[in-house]
């Protein structure tokens, strides 16, 4: 799990010098431990942090209607496919860093330096332990029969099951990715329903044995109480798929700079901050997710999960990908 050599030089040019000004932040990042992050740039630097939170389509749609007279400097998703449409949109400019293409491994930013991925989370298998003795090692094995209903996932329209889905369709290909689809549906123990939290509380209820969801989802449970699940983490294992052959599928929290940014150098300063020591350690330990660069510290409760082989595909093909696999889900008509 550990991706990258982060040089000292390289921890000390991700904290800028004292700076001054503003930067403006349209965010679809929803989380209050993230104010950890803004408030230690703005002390480190001087430059005050705007922000407006809303989802990423109706951020997007804002910055198109904004046009050039857009405040947007820095546009930020939870999810790779949301940041890959913004790049297919214009809406984002590419960015000449040395620092942020020396810490994020390759896979986890966009070829052309349009967006580069900041935190990340894995798309894990979760089990209850005393009714599956064989839980399925690989997303491939989710569509074998011997698993017929007893799976929760989420619906098709979750962008976190399109991102999976399109990551099969780039290793196997269309006819194999729709096959896989019609398996999972067929294996559901209930109509998709609910976010990941509730495909976890599933396992507790005893609706299914096998739940799909991202792994900050479940550490979060083991750091706090969340209602209708951590009482009962003990009795949940979880596996890191193919760890014998890609490795696990990885989704990321990134930010691009906008098209438009009437405060680029500051917001280039920012980038460059979320790639520090201490930002990547706040992604950890303040929201339960995987830092992108080596040396950051697990928090403790993602360190209870352990490191794992990371799917190295790039994530740009996740967006490449993600319209046939809402198309393949309609085909099987996973709902």
């Amino acid at each position: 799990m550990r991706l990258t050599v982060l040089t000292a030089t390289l921890i000390a040019l991700a904290l800028p010098a004292f700076a001054e000004g503003e930067v403006n932040l349209y965010s679809s990042r929803h989380y209050d431990t993230d104010e950890r992050l803004y408030s230690e740039f703005e002390e480190k630097t001087g430059i005050t942090i705007n922000r407006i939170e809303a989802k990423a389509s109706a951020l997007s749609e804002r910055i198109k209607a904004e046009g050039k007279n857009s405040p947007a400097d820095v546009f930020i998703t939870a999810d790779v496919g949301r940041i890959w449409r913004a790049e297919q949109e214009g809406l984002l400019q590419p960015v000449t860093s040395e620092l942020l293409n020396e810490v994020i491994p390759e896979h986890l930013r966009d070829p052309g330096n349009h967006w580069f991925g900041f935190s990340q989370r894995a798309r894990m298998i979760f089990y209850a332990k005393d009714r599956v003795p064989e839980p399925p090692t690989t997303y491939e094995e989710l569509a074998d029969p011997k698993y017929k209903g007893l799976i929760c996932a989420r619906s098709s329209s979750n962008i976190y099951m399109q991102s999976l889905l399109a990551s099969i369709v780039a290793h196997h290909g269309v006819e194999e990715a729709t096959e896989w689809a019609q398996g999972l549906k067929d294996n559901l123990a209930r109509q998709p329903q609910g976010g990941d939290t509730d495909q976890l509380r599933g396992l507790v209820s005893g609706e299914c044995d096998i739940a799909i969801a991202n792994s900050y989802y479940f550490s979060r449970a083991l750091r706090r109480d969340v209602r209708g699940l951590s009482a009962d983490v003990e009795s949940i294992g979880w596996i890191f798929p193919n760890q014998e052959t890609r490795g696990a599928h990885v989704n990321i929290s990134a930010a691009g700079i906008t098209k438009h940014a009437p405060n680029r150098s500051n917001a280039l300063k920012f980038l460059e901050y979320l790639a520090s020591k201490s930002a990547q350690e706040y992604f950890s330990s303040g929201n339960d997710e995987y830092p992108v660069v080596a040396e950051a510290r697990l928090s403790e409760s993602v360190e209870k999960l352990g490191e794992f082989k990371t799917d190295t595909l790039s994530l740009r093909e996740l967006g490449t990908h993600q319209r046939e696999a809402q198309k393949i889900y309609d085909r099987v008509d996973y709902q």
